[in-house]
């Protein structure tokens, strides 16, 4: 479900907007300078829905236009042999969603959601509320992006650009400019294929030179930040088991999580993960150390048929597992830290054998934690500070903690600039791939319209030369395409929203 107060904003604003608007146009008094004001500035009111058109870069524009026309014939010709081929592979790609998002409607345990290549974006739903600025300064540089190509490569053919504009409609902004039609329809077929295909070309470059600064970034951040060291802590959610006097810190520089080494935030979902599927880690001790557990009590059973030896109070002890020649599993409530500081790990006791330190220290023997099912005792290093161990669900410590691959060489650099940066170009190369792809769908009222029109006239007006097939032709693959798109934006939504 879509959050309710979400909803309550964006309808309150928008009812508000509608209304100021409502009861100035119905004042006898101020309609007239309300409405040339309107007219001067190019804003245009409509509810859910403000338009704001100019002519202050018509010359920007132009001046681009001009640039090395060799050049820009080359770029607009590639960029319409890529429109071709993005219409037509944005249809096997839509086919494909929708086939994998049935796929899973009909099965009782969805699985591989996160495999899809286009999902329906719902901000407050499966977008976090505190990224909700870079979706929309990515949507917005997105449209910009996509338009000036639009305008470019219509200059380039002679024809009249009018002006630009930005647009919000309901909560997404984008953007538009305004062609002169007469000079549109004037020229060849290929020639509007070009202009219709620049804005997907030039969405499919922003999302490559995103691509190309991100995996840069490392880079170009190396004079003022350094990489390969370990995960760097940004963030810590207050009360979850990652905080606290013994917990992890914003500037903690995490190095280890058992003996998984990390060395940035890939390494600690990987290791997480390698946590998650293997069982959980034992720690070499002395055998002499188990006397302590003896004043304990007995084992007994939890309700999900794991064992537990110590008191259920206890924040210091912990449950812990071996097995003895003698008398097989055993049970021993041992100070947790104690046992675990500088202790090797262990998976049985054949692995603690050389460690035995000392005449008559006895064996050594690998004591395994005893804890509820899914849970693990996980040791996260990040000296200098002491190890912090921490009980739970993996993925509890995985959510707690942002982490960031950047640590700065200088004491004054913000910890969370390349996290920024990084966040901004992932949002960048999602949000102008998937424009690309869509506006290049064959659908009524997108890029794909004019494309597929043009396209059709083309390469079909020697074969077909009846205007009235191509045009019947070209109406059905618009109908199908249309129909394409919107179910997988009305199941995408309904996927995301009421599962």
């Amino acid at each position: 479900m879509i959050p309710i107060p979400i909803v309550v904003c964006v309808m309150g604003g928008w009812c508000a907007v509608y209304l100021t608007d409502t009861l100035i146009k119905t004042s006898t008094s101020v309609r007239h300078r309300y409405e040339t004001w309107l007219s001067s500035n190019g804003l245009t009111l409509s509810p859910f829905h403000v338009k704001w058109q100019t002519g202050l870069f018509n010359r920007l524009f132009a001046r681009c236009a001009s640039i090395n026309p060799h050049f820009l014939h080359l770029w607009f010709s590639v960029g319409m042999v890529f429109g071709v081929v993005a219409m037509f592979g944005s249809v096997v790609l839509l086919s494909r969603t929708l086939h994998q998002t049935l796929k899973q409607m009909t099965s009782e345990a969805p699985e591989g959601s996160h495999e899809q290549v286009l999902q329906v974006v719902v901000p407050g739903v499966n977008l976090p509320v505190s990224q909700l600025a870079y979706f929309f300064i990515a949507i917005l540089v997105s449209g910009v992006i996509h338009e000036f190509g639009h305008g470019v490569a219509a200059l380039r053919e002679q024809v009249r650009l009018n002006g630009f504009g930005i647009f919000v409609f309901v909560v997404y902004p984008g953007a538009f400019v305004d062609l002169f039609t007469t000079h549109l329809n004037l020229i060849s077929p290929v020639q509007q294929l070009r202009i219709f295909c620049a804005g997907v070309w030039h969405n499919f470059m922003l999302c490559v030179a995103a691509l190309c600064f991100l995996l840069l970034l490392p880079l170009l951040l190396f004079p003022l930040y350094y990489t390969g060291a370990g995960a760097l802590v940004t963030e810590v959610v207050e009360g979850s088991p990652s905080s606290g006097p013994r917990g992890l810190f914003v500037g903690n520089l995490v190095t280890r999580l058992e003996d998984c080494e990390v060395r940035g935030v890939d390494d600690w979902q990987s290791c997480i993960r390698q946590l998650v599927q293997h069982p959980q880690t034992g720690y070499c001790a002395r055998a002499s150390n188990l006397q302590i557990s003896w004043a304990a009590g007995r084992a007994y059973k939890r309700l999900d048929g794991t064992m537990e030896c110590c008191s259920n109070n206890s924040l210091t002890d912990l449950c812990f597992s071996y097995h003895s020649n003698q008398e097989g599993r055993m049970y021993a409530c041992l100070p947790a830290r104690r046992t675990m500081e500088s202790s090797p790990t262990c998976m049985t006791n054949a692995d603690c054998q050389k460690q035995e330190q000392g005449e008559g220290a006895g064996p050594s023997l690998c004591m395994v934690p005893s804890l509820e099912n899914q849970t693990r005792l996980i040791r996260v290093r990040h000296p200098p500070h002491p190890d912090m161990l921490f009980v739970g669900y993996p993925s509890h410590l995985q959510y707690s903690v942002s982490l960031s691959n950047f640590v700065p060489r200088l004491g004054f650099l913000h910890l969370d600039l390349p996290v920024l940066l990084e966040t901004f170009c992932k949002y960048l190369v999602s949000l102008s791939g998937a424009l690309a792809v869509v506006n290049a769908v064959p659908c009524f009222a997108l890029d794909g319209q004019w494309m597929l029109t043009s396209f059709l006239e083309a390469s079909l007006g020697t074969l077909v030369p009846e205007r009235s097939r191509r045009e019947m032709l070209g109406f059905c693959i618009l109908l199908g395409g249309s129909a394409l798109l919107a179910a997988n934006v009305a199941l995408g939504l309904w996927m995301v929203t009421a599962r």
